[in-house]
């Protein structure tokens, strides 16, 4: 049962079981149904074709039953009193009366004396020659179940009783029945033939969805296969086999191979970051070290300008690295409701060290309020500015302004810009487009890649353009708070 399999088999043969059950029901209560309804017919026949003799007042000993074996008759009057039974009818049960034994009686089949003939004769010249005749009722005849036993057997009839009544006025009523064995021959026939075919087709059904399923499934026992000797060799370069088809397991297979891929990536990632973190901590470590080093043999030549320096580029480092840690974890920012004009004016003029003044334009009586965490948006700015001041020539500006649903945040400089092959590149981590001056000005290529990253996890995005001054426009938009 715990194969997927077994389960799938196991179901199938179980729906279909179900259903055959149900329409195998169904054709034997339809089947049933129709043949009652043929013996209702011939019953009803029987019994017309006998009341029509006595409604022409044919004596009982006259009345043609050539088929009184399949269809027995009895005839019973008024008083419910049997008058007459068909020829070899021994015992009957379901008609107005069980009784097989005609009593005497004055009706159609008493034999008729002279003076009655005299009298039909005289009613018939009253008539004009015509006698006069019964009728037979034209109402639906009352239907039942009976049994009847006709030369010594005994069988199951369906009995139909239709009124007649002779021209003397009296009523009779016929009853006559048509044997229920054929209908119960036939039942027993097709249900026989559905017990034995049942086992056998629900057989093939399990089969067939065994082999269907198994075929079906061959392609998942090869990605758990090639996912299990992925994970045994930690080779994420490795891909799962995807099959030709266009179902929901080849889209699987392409969904576990984009997983690997993005994986893959992610790790790889890792890596260099790891080994440039490293690289980047080696160099003011080794400085920082060697400074301590000398002022420990010779205190006179201590570079503490340096050393300060040096610790101060290792702890943003530090910060840096810690940020991103906690960015790569998914850490979501804070759902604090800002305004970001307020934001910016703030963090300006914080910025004693710039070596060129910054402009600010925002408008004094405008809200531009985002939702998202202070501290991480202010150092986005931060991050942005820094880089201005690095590659500016003698301009740089900040601008907040409403940008559709959101709020735009630019920073402008005039420096040389940045090559448009380049733009998505920078967003990268420990990347420099000029290594030697970034090192010296303290820049780790950390500051753009933490900005972006923050710019995501606050809904928003950040992209670098031409500037009308010639440099780089640096564009900071955030969903505008609801």
């Amino acid at each position: 049962m715990r194969s997927v399999r077994a389960r799938a088999a196991i179901g199938a043969t179980l729906v279909v079981a179900v259903a055959l059950v149900a329409a195998g029901l169904a054709v034997l209560l339809v089947l049933r149904d129709n043949l009652i309804g043929q013996a209702d017919l011939q019953a009803e026949v029987a019994a017309r074709e006998v009341a029509g003799q006595l409604a022409l007042d044919t004596r009982y000993e006259d009345l043609d039953l050539d088929d009184a074996e399949d269809h027995p008759v009895q005839v019973t009057d008024e008083e419910g009193r049997v008058v007459f039974v068909s020829k070899g009818l021994q015992a009957v049960s379901g008609t107005r009366s069980p009784g097989v034994s005609p009593v005497p009686s004055a009706s159609v089949g008493a034999t008729a004396s002279p003076d009655d003939d005299d009298d039909d004769d005289d009613d018939d010249g009253d008539d004009g020659g015509r006698p006069a005749r019964g009728e037979v009722s034209s109402d639906d005849p009352d239907l039942s179940d009976g049994t009847a036993t006709v030369d010594g057997k005994h069988a199951d009839y369906r009995f139909a009783a239709v009124e007649a009544t002779t021209s003397a006025g009296i009523t009779l009523t016929v009853h006559a029945g048509a044997p229920l064995a054929p209908e119960q021959e036939a039942v027993d026939t097709v249900r026989g033939a559905m017990l034995t075919g049942l086992p056998v087709l629900l057989a093939v059904v399990a089969g067939v969805t065994w082999l269907v399923t198994r075929r079906a499934l061959r392609p998942v026992e090869g990605i758990r296969r090639q996912m299990a000797a992925i994970t045994a060799s930690e080779d994420l370069a490795r891909r799962v086999p995807e099959p030709d088809s266009r179902d929901e397991i080849a889209a699987l297979a392409r969904t576990t191979n984009e997983t690997l891929t993005v994986l893959e990536a992610s790790v790889e990632r890792q890596r260099r970051f790891v080994a440039d973190a490293s690289h980047e901590l080696r160099s003011p470590i080794a400085s920082l070290r060697t400074q301590l080093e000398v002022a420990e043999a010779h205190p006179e030549l201590l570079d503490l300008p340096g050393a300060v320096a040096d610790t101060v580029r290792l702890q943003a480092l530090a910060a840096d690295l810690l940020l991103l840690a906690r960015l790569d974890a998914g850490e979501k920012p804070g759902a604090a409701r800002l305004e970001v004009g307020a934001l910016v004016r703030e963090e300006v003029p914080q910025r004693a060290g710039d070596r060129i003044p910054v402009t600010v334009e925002v408008a004094e009586d405008a809200a531009y309020e985002v939702n998202g965490s202070p501290g991480q948006l202010a150092r986005v700015v931060g991050n942005l500015l820094d880089n201005a001041q690095r590659h500016a020539d003698g301009f740089v500006a900040v601008s907040v302004a409403a940008d559709g649903r959101g709020v735009r945040v630019e920073v402008r400089d005039d420096g040389a810009g940045v090559p448009e092959d380049e733009r998505e590149r920078i967003f990268e981590r420990f990347v420099r487009l000029d290594d030697a001056r970034s090192r010296d000005d303290g820049g780790a290529g950390l500051g753009l890649a933490i900005a972006r990253d923050v710019a995501a996890r606050h809904g928003g995005t950040l992209t670098v353009h031409r500037a009308p001054e010639g440099g780089a426009a640096f564009r900071l938009w955030l969903p505008r708070a609801e």
